[in-house]
């Protein structure tokens, strides 16, 4: 029998479906581009073996194509019947995991993992700001997180994909000086991850290191495909950066060419949080936002994610459609808003809704209230500071700037800068 990467046996006895299965894990953990092609490679070299199949339909869920995971999961739950044990039973997590049943799969992934720790495409679905741990919407789940990579390091401590993750999981309770020798030690044996070199942006920006973040993410996506998982959200950084140092020109060229609808190829949550993420800070900043630009960001929230469901895009597509001026749109978030973190994505709605109606007073009670606790929308830190800025905002319209001085040096002392909040610095 052959093995993964990971010493795993797997049941194939070709050596081009090991082989391309091998490929396909190295690039799903990379977040590089031809996941999808590597894997039916492997399914060409051998059809019965059940994992390429499981990674594939693992790849499209995480591309947003829900309509094609139902065909590679059936045939992988059809092929796994004479396989290990440990292929068994990551079929059947995944495979609750992909149809939407989160407490039964958390329940079998934690059970997985400990009798194989290093099984890496079930520790995968617990990792980052848009895993299971990072959407539960569960207070404290930062620190959750961390747990939960730690209790791994005996057993992935000496593995680049893991180092990155374990690296970000302490970017995320602050425990900066401790990530960035894990991420450089990761960076050092695949210095071509996305995910390392996205992890690494965040370490500067925590740092508050602008200028040096920005040449290390824009130098490193000049050879990161537009397929690659990542290729938009690294971009949103490069923006982000762009706009903190005034280049105007540079931000607009990126978001429209690798962020926005119709420039970026990745998944929908990625496009649709990281526009409307990046035209507010533009208007925090002071700059004047098209109005079609957020008619044009509303309608793909709405289209993409007609229902409230996932906190972390409900509340990006509220400030979209609250832009946009699209009442019936926001009024469905505000009163619809379901899942663990329901009650902040409520709070944030409203407190987007009277941003844009310019209610300061509103908008400062509403987003006072998510403050404490918005981590349960998911995300990373750096994502959420668009609430802390929001509400340093709302404070400065109503010429309280001492207020809103005071709430970012206590929230984010380091990596927020003053001129992302027009007036901060008057």
């Amino acid at each position: 029998m052959r093995q993964d990467q990971y010493d795993q046996p797997i049941s194939t006895t070709s050596e081009a479906a090991q082989d391309a299965y091998i490929t396909g894990i190295t690039r799903f953990l990379a977040a590089d581009a031809g996941i999808d092609t590597t894997f039916q490679r492997a399914i060409e070299a051998d059809d019965s073996f059940a994992l390429p199949h499981l990674g594939l339909a693992r790849f499209y869920q995480m591309r947003g194509r829900g309509a094609d995971v139902a065909a590679p999961l059936a045939r992988a739950r059809a092929l796994v019947a004479d396989a290990t044990p440990r292929e068994q039973a990551q079929v059947n997590a995944l495979g609750l995991l992909m149809e939407g049943k989160g407490p039964q799969a958390y329940a079998a992934i934690c059970a997985h993992l400990a009798e194989y720790p290093r099984d890496v495409m079930i520790a995968q679905t617990c990792m980052g700001v848009f895993g299971m741990i990072g959407f539960s919407g569960r207070r404290g789940r930062e620190a959750e997180q961390l747990a939960f990579t730690s209790s791994l390091v005996p057993h992935l401590g000496d593995d680049w994909w893991f180092q990155s993750q374990h690296a970000f999981a302490l970017l995320e309770v602050g425990r900066t000086a401790e990530a960035e020798p894990v991420i450089e030690q990761s960076l050092a044996t695949n210095p071509r991850s996305g995910n390392g070199a996205h992890i690494r942006a965040h370490l500067y920006y925590e740092n508050g290191e602008a200028e040096a973040g920005l040449r290390y993410i824009d130098e490193w996506r000049n050879g990161y495909s537009k397929e690659g998982l990542l290729h938009c959200h690294v971009s949103w950084h490069v923006a982000l950066w762009a706009l903190e140092q005034g280049d105007l020109a540079k931000m607009w060229s990126v978001l429209d060419a690798d962020v926005a609808p119709g420039g970026a190829e990745a998944p929908p949550i990625n496009i649709m949080t990281d526009t409307a993420s990046l035209l507010y800070r533009a208007e925090l900043a002071g700059h004047d936002v098209p109005a079609e630009r957020w008619s044009a960001i509303s309608d793909y929230a709405k289209q993409c994610f007609p229902k409230p469901g996932i906190a972390f895009a409900d509340a990006h597509a509220a400030l979209a459609h609250a832009m946009a001026g699209n009442s019936e749109a926001l009024q469905q978030i505000v009163s619809d808003a379901a899942g663990p973190a329901a009650e902040t994505v409520t709070r944030v709605a409203e407190g987007f809704g009277a941003v844009a109606r310019q209610d300061w007073a509103a908008a400062t009670t509403h987003l006072v209230g998510s403050i404490m606790d918005h981590e349960r929308l998911g995300g990373s830190r750096a994502q959420r500071d668009l609430i802390e800025f929001a509400l340093a905002g709302a404070l400065l319209r109503q010429g309280k700037g001492d207020e809103a001085k005071r709430l970012l040096a206590m929230h984010r002392p380091v990596s927020t800068r003053e001129g992302m909040v027009a007036g901060l610095n008057g």
